[in-house]
């Protein structure tokens, strides 16, 4: 369930010294407080993963296995699980991943759109990671790990950035000043748990252009 803040809902390594036959000085070296960035090959080796996984868990549900996701990224199966030790960690993942990118859109469409249309462009965005969740949701929900807290954590991450495209559309005048950005979130994912899933998507954008014309001002109507 998604919650929300304005309505209830949902080392030191040290060599040893015993080994020498003359007294040596011991000497502590101290762990950098910097930790060192990825290698380049490794972190395109990680995002190539997590593309390859969230394309094959879309196209094929959730049983694929781990030797068919290192194939299809052309890694071998040991940096697949040097990246991720376990199933449920890739799951954890590539959930988090989609949630990180729909919370660094809404701050680029604050930054490059008007108001309004950034406001339309990240539901549109909302309804992509609907889809990913409703493919990883299940898999995550039967993995042994609790995945309590990444949930929480997304949730947050999404009603804060609905929370300040909503407020900056009230700000500029686009919206009117009772709109609440959880009513948005809650009616577009109602609508992706409709019975008659054909086309779901497209029936959803339909959906965000009328409730962007429902939510304008007076002012926005005028421009």
């Amino acid at each position: 369930m998604i919650a929300t803040n304005r309505r209830a809902s949902p080392d030191i390594y040290t060599e040893d010294s015993s080994v020498f036959q003359e007294p040596r000085m011991v000497i502590a070296k101290k762990k950098s407080a910097t930790p060192r960035k990825p290698r380049a090959d490794a972190e395109r080796n990680r995002d190539r993963l997590m593309a390859v996984a969230k394309k094959t868990f879309a196209e094929r549900g959730s049983d694929v296995t781990l030797d068919e996701i290192a194939r299809g990224a052309g890694v071998g199966i040991g940096t697949l699980y040097r990246h991720f030790p376990t199933r449920d960690a890739m799951l954890q993942a590539v959930y988090r991943h989609e949630v990180e990118q729909l919370a660094e859109a809404a701050t680029r469409l604050l930054e490059s759109a008007k108001p309004l249309e950034a406001l339309r462009a990240w539901l549109r965005l909302f309804v992509e990671y609907v889809g990913t969740k409703k493919l990883i949701i299940p898999a995550l929900n039967a993995a042994t790990s609790d995945s309590t807290a990444l949930l929480e954590y997304s949730s947050a991450q999404i009603i804060d950035s609905a929370n300040k495209l909503v407020a900056h559309a009230i700000e500029n005048g686009d919206i009117r000043d009772d709109v609440l950005a959880l009513d948005l979130l809650y009616a577009v994912f109602g609508f992706s748990k409709s019975d008659d899933q054909r086309e779901w998507v497209t029936r959803a954008y339909r959906l965000i252009d009328i409730l962007i014309a429902g939510l304008a001002s007076e002012r926005a109507h005028k421009k």
